[in-house]
């Protein structure tokens, strides 16, 4: 049976159940270990690996919400609750645009579920408890430190995602708990930023309202019953105010077109592009997975045009299967 590895937060970074008015030590013990096993043929096992480990929340009796890359491909996923037991879990779905993960447990949790609270009251300077599996000695107190938008390199946006701070060292699946005991996130990443001469880590977190209209959808298909966005398969930063490419998945639209790292993104449909999260918006406007995208690229000093014909990205994955 696979078995998380021991750790705790520093203690002066840890929640006192005394600086909160619900009963702290119930509400994190609805946080549980997640161990996820991937094949090894697996489109994502090259980028996330085929053993991911993280954290999940019990959001009914036997439903966790964690942040879908723990379970994307998963074959089996197990379930570690704070008081040592495993329970076997089914990688239930995966919602691409926000990046939550569903799991449902084969076995009984018997744990308190956290409600779902209201993300966006949240405001810069909140307290919360970012919650790990373990309780306290495996949280941390925190403050939201930003809201603000966040484009990830692989195809990925949030208009207004959370940051916390000090930052939670096992940040994958963590729940954000607001001041009212009630799940207002779920921990994605951990970035670093540049303030008063000093570097900073912070966690982003992905805000639980985007998970309210799309909940039931993710129960009963696996996925959002909407079209898919359109997906290009390549990886993008942006460098000295332009849009880089630093990757490509393989057997992807980019791949196909033989776009390679190094080419830069001028324009898409002969409108230029001036950030990530613009250059993603201007994808998406085209219509869905499947589209055309017309791009302006630059590459050894030459500019031209090509036509990507885009993909639906969860057509490249395993899709979970019982067992």
């Amino acid at each position: 049976m696979p078995s998380l590895p021991e750790w705790s937060v520093p203690a002066a970074v840890r929640p006192r159940a005394a600086d909160y008015d619900f009963d702290l030590n119930r509400t994190l013990s609805a946080v549980v270990g997640l161990h996820s096993i991937v094949p090894a043929d697996a489109f994502t096992a090259n980028t996330l690996g085929v053993e991911r480990a993280g954290n999940g929340v019990l959001i009914d009796d036997d439903l966790v919400l964690t942040i879908g890359y723990l379970i994307t491909e998963a074959e089996m996923v197990w379930l570690h609750l704070g008081d040592r037991r495993v329970v076997e879990g089914h990688a239930l779905g995966f919602d691409q645009d926000s990046g939550f993960g569903l799991v449902q447990a084969f076995g009984r949790l018997d744990l308190p579920s956290l409600p779902l609270g209201v993300s966006g009251a949240t405001e810069v300077g909140d307290r919360v408890v970012v919650g790990g599996v373990g309780g306290r000695a495996r949280s941390v107190a925190a403050r939201v430190a930003a809201r603000q938008e966040f484009a990830g390199y692989w195809e990925y946006l949030l208009d207004d995602a959370i940051f916390t701070q000090p930052s939670h060292p096992n940040w994958g699946g963590t729940g954000l708990i607001s001041s009212r005991g009630e799940l207002i996130g779920i921990g994605s990443l951990q970035i670093e930023r540049e303030r008063g001469g000093n570097n900073e880590h912070l966690n982003m977190m992905v805000p639980i309202d985007l998970l309210k209209p799309v909940l039931d959808d993710l129960r009963k298909f696996g996925r959002v019953n909407k079209p898919a966005r359109p997906w290009l398969g390549m990886y993008s930063s942006e460098i000295d105010d332009r849009i880089v490419v630093v990757g490509i998945a393989p057997k992807g639209p980019a791949a196909r077109a033989e776009l390679k790292p190094g080419d830069v993104v001028l324009a898409v449909r002969g409108e230029p592009v001036n950030s990530a999260a613009d250059f993603y918006r201007k994808i998406w406007a085209l219509g869905p997975a499947g589209v055309e995208v017309p791009l302006t690229l630059l590459s050894g000093g030459a500019t031209f045009d090509v036509v990507l014909h885009s993909s639906d990205r969860a057509k490249f994955l395993k899709a979970p299967r019982l067992h």
